[in-house]
C-alpha cells in the first residue's frame, strides 16, 4: 500500500512532452532508483527506460521524456531494476499544461482594452485566456478570465500607467485534474493606448514635461523682464535726445472746442483777453512810477526849484492827431532837445514822458 502512497507529480506540457518527478531523499535515501514508462495499454507492455533524468544532489528524481499517447504507465525500481518500488497508470491528457499564449494583441477604444492570442490548434474548448493587470497604484493583480482566445477588460484610467499579463488556463475538473497553467506572457506596460518600456519611463516623462514647461515659463518671465528693462532704458534715452513735442491740441483746446476751429474768432477774443491782462499788469506798474514821481518832487522841494510846469497853448493842443498820440521822444545819444522853450541834455539812459 505504501507504493501507492508515493507523492509524484505529473506535468505534460502541451501533450508534447512528459515530466515526471518524485521526493527521492525522503523517498528513497542513499538509493538511486531507476525509471521506466510505456503508453502501450495491452497486456503484453513495452518498458521504456528513462534517457534524460532529473537530478537532485545526484540522486535520480524525476524523469523527462517524449508523449506518446494518451495513456501512461511509469514505475520506479531498485537501481538494478529487479525490484519495483512504486507503479501507476494515468491519462496524460489530464496533466496537461499548456504553452504561453502566441501572438497576444492590445485593441484600445477610450477606457476599453481587448486582448487576443491564437487560437491553439488541439482543445482549443478546454482553454481559457486570463488577463491581469494593475496600475503603479495598484498592489495586487486584478484578474480577468474569457473563452479562449479574447477577453475584454473596460474601466482604464487614461491617466495612469498599466501593466498587462496574459497566460492560458486549462480548465478544471473537464480537461484537467490538476489546475495547470501557463506561463506568463511577457508584462507590457500601456498607457492610454500607448505601449511603453515600463511605467518609471512614465514617471520620467512627466517630469521632464514639468521641467520643460517650467524652463519655459522662466524663459518667457525672463524675457519680459528684459523688455521691460530696455523699454524704460529706451524711453529715457528718447526723452533726452528727442525732447517731447506738446500736442497742438492741448494748447489750443479752446479754438475747437468753443469756436470750432474759427481762428479769426479765436484770434478776437484772445485779443481782448490779452489787451485786459495787459492793462491789468500796466496799472500797477503806472502807480508806482507815480509814488516814484511825488518822491521826486519832494526832494526838488528841499533842494531848491529845478523843474519848471509847461503849459502848452489851446492851438498847440488842436494840432493834427499825430501831436497827440506823441508819447516819447528818443533823441540821439548825448545830444539836445527842445521843447516850449526849453534845452534838455539826455543820454542813452533817458526818455522823456509827454
Amino acid at each position: 500500500g505504501w507504493k501507492d502512497a508515493i507523492n509524484t507529480t505529473i506535468i505534460n506540457f502541451n501533450n508534447e512532452k512528459m515530466q515526471i518527478t518524485w521526493a527521492t531523499r525522503e523517498l528513497f535515501p542513499n538509493e538511486n532508483v531507476s525509471f521506466l514508462y510505456t503508453f502501450d495499454e495491452g497486456k503484453h507492455k513495452v518498458w521504456k527506460p528513462c534517457t534524460t533524468y532529473l537530478l537532485d544532489q545526484d540522486y535520480n528524481s524525476g524523469c523527462l521524456f517524449k508523449t506518446e499517447g494518451p495513456t501512461l504507465a511509469i514505475s520506479i525500481r531498485n537501481s538494478n531494476k529487479s525490484e519495483e518500488l512504486f507503479s501507476k497508470q494515468f491519462k496524460s491528457d489530464f496533466y496537461i499544461k499548456p504553452n504561453q499564449p502566441e501572438n497576444v494583441t492590445f485593441f484600445w477604444k477610450e477606457d476599453t482594452v481587448t486582448v487576443s492570442c491564437n487560437k491553439p490548434e488541439r482543445a482549443a474548448s478546454c482553454l481559457r485566456l486570463e488577463l491581469q493587470y494593475k496600475s503603479k497604484f495598484d498592489e495586487e493583480w486584478q484578474s480577468r478570465i474569457c473563452k479562449c482566445c479574447s477577453v475584454r477588460e473596460q474601466g482604464f484610467d487614461p491617466r495612469k500607467c498599466y501593466s498587462f499579463r496574459v497566460r492560458l488556463r486549462r480548465r478544471v475538473p473537464h480537461c484537467n485534474v490538476v489546475n495547470y497553467s501557463s506561463d506568463w506572457e511577457a508584462e507590457t506596460f500601456w498607457k492610454n493606448g500607448t505601449l511603453l518600456d515600463s511605467c518609471d519611463d512614465d514617471d520620467v516623462t512627466s517630469q521632464s514635461n514639468t521641467v520643460i514647461v517650467l524652463s519655459c515659463l522662466l524663459a518667457v518671465l525672463l524675457m519680459m523682464l528684459i523688455l521691460l528693462i530696455l523699454l524704460c532704458k529706451w524711453q529715457r534715452v528718447q526723452m533726452s535726445v528727442l525732447p517731447a513735442i506738446p500736442d497742438p491740441k492741448y494748447l489750443f483746446a479752446d479754438l475747437f472746442n468753443d469756436h470750432n476751429g474759427n481762428l479769426q474768432e479765436w484770434l478776437d477774443k484772445n485779443d481782448h483777453v490779452a489787451l485786459q491782462t495787459k492793462l491789468e499788469y500796466e496799472e500797477p506798474e503806472s502807480i508806482t512810477e507815480a509814488e516814484s514821481q511825488q518822491e521826486d518832487g519832494k526832494n526838488s522841494d528841499k533842494q531848491g526849484p529845478l523843474e519848471k510846469n509847461v503849459t502848452f497853448s489851446g492851438a498847440a493842443e488842436n494840432n493834427d492827431g499825430k501831436a497827440a498820440e506823441i508819447a516819447c521822444l528818443i533823441p540821439t545819444s548825448n545830444t539836445t532837445a527842445s521843447l516850449a522853450g526849453f534845452h534838455i541834455l539826455r543820454n542813452d539812459d533817458m526818455y522823456v514822458m509827454l
